[in-house]
């Protein structure tokens, strides 16, 4: 498929931008944060003083009577899924970036991060459906890819469904993966799919807000129209009663959002339109490696 010239223009510049800020900041903290599926043998050989005592081969030191421990490296392949929601509300920003330019440099961050550490990465774009499934592979052609379809892709449909896609990932994911699903979370209902997701994938909530629709300034008049539905209201933001009523309304939002994810099971990262968006990502890291 031939690409619109500015388009691949804006993927090479991605590619460098962010292929730089994952070599100089964070691959490392990505591998520590993130441990493969589990401990495979590699040899046995002698003790030697300082080895754990638990690693004793007993049977070959019965057998040879030279004392051998077991040898196991970590299983470091893994398999990335980057859910990213491509629906209405992702076509907004107050500031430099519109929330789905932010949710694509966060999937292209962690894409990288993946394909530096050999892990196969994946994606899936949803609105209500499911737009767009690459099946995880490895390699730089592979980002590029998934950054051409994060660009170039036209979504069907302006809606939200995150029931929708963590089901899809549930049936289409066959063995244990990371998954971070990169949304602004303004949907209902999907707790009990993400949290039959987490029970058998590392999933991970990247939560994308703007400033303007944690607090509207006072500008009189103003229409608002809903980026999914397409329903115009005008309010006057300069009224108090509006002020009042709109963060109370904010509040029960997150507050749903964050108890949902909670009971999910799932990890969060917060995102900001205006912020950084390596910093939010380094710190992720760094607590999973704690942890």
């Amino acid at each position: 498929m031939s690409l619109p010239p500015e388009l691949v223009k804006k993927v090479k510049l991605l590619e460098l931008v962010t292929r730089k800020k994952v070599n100089n900041l964070f691959i490392g903290e990505y591998h520590s944060a993130f441990k493969g599926q589990g401990m495979t043998f590699s040899e046995f050989r002698e003790y030697v003083p300082g080895d754990d005592v638990r690693t004793i081969a007993w049977p070959l030191t019965a057998r040879t009577g030279k004392v051998f421990i077991k040898k196991h490296d970590e299983e470091r392949e893994m398999t990335v899924i980057l859910a990213v929601d491509v629906s209405g509300s992702q076509d907004f920003g107050s500031k430099t970036y519109f929330k789905g330019e932010v949710a694509a440099h966060v999937a292209a961050l962690l894409a990288f991060a993946a394909v530096g550490n050999k892990d196969a990465v994946g994606l899936l774009l949803f609105s209500d459906q499911v737009e767009l499934y690459v099946p995880p592979k490895k390699g730089r052609g592979q980002v590029l890819r998934i950054l051409r379809d994060l660009y170039y892709h036209k979504p069907a449909s302006r809606r939200t469904s995150l029931a929708a896609a963590l089901g899809h990932l549930q049936m289409v994911i066959k063995k244990k993966a990371h998954v971070f699903v990169i949304s602004d979370f303004l949907d209902q209902d999907f707790e009990g799919p993400l949290r039959r997701l987490s029970k058998k994938h590392d999933t991970v909530a990247v939560v994308l807000q703007d400033k303007l629709e944690l607090e509207v300034p006072s500008l009189g008049l103003v229409d608002f129209e809903d980026p999914e539905t397409g329903e115009v209201v005008c309010v006057d933001t300069s009224s108090p009663l509006f002020k009042r009523e709109y963060k109370a309304y904010l509040e029960a939002l997150a507050g749903k959002r964050e108890q949902e994810l909670r009971r999910a099971q799932v990890d969060q990262v917060q995102m900001r339109t205006d912020g950084d968006l390596v910093t939010p990502l380094l710190e992720f890291f760094k607590r999973r490696s704690r942890r």
